[in-house]
């Protein structure tokens, strides 16, 4: 999650486009670091089920 701290006299314009650009950059990082190795598809797809079995339980636990 991004977090801009908002800067006196600026407006919601301004910050908005300071929140694209930030996520964008973000999103350039992350492609960059995938693209470092390559991983099969099953290795991925296994990643992606126990990342969601981590935040179910995760949610779960906090009722």
């Amino acid at each position: 999650m991004l977090i801009l701290d908002r800067k006196d006299g600026e407006t919601i314009d301004r910050l908005l486009k300071r929140y694209k650009r930030k996520h964008r950059e973000v999103q350039i990082n992350k492609r960059l670091r995938k693209g470092k190795f390559f991983s099969k598809p099953s290795v991925e797809r296994r990643e992606e089920v126990l990342k969601a079995k981590y935040i179910q339980e995760k949610y779960r636990t906090e009722d």
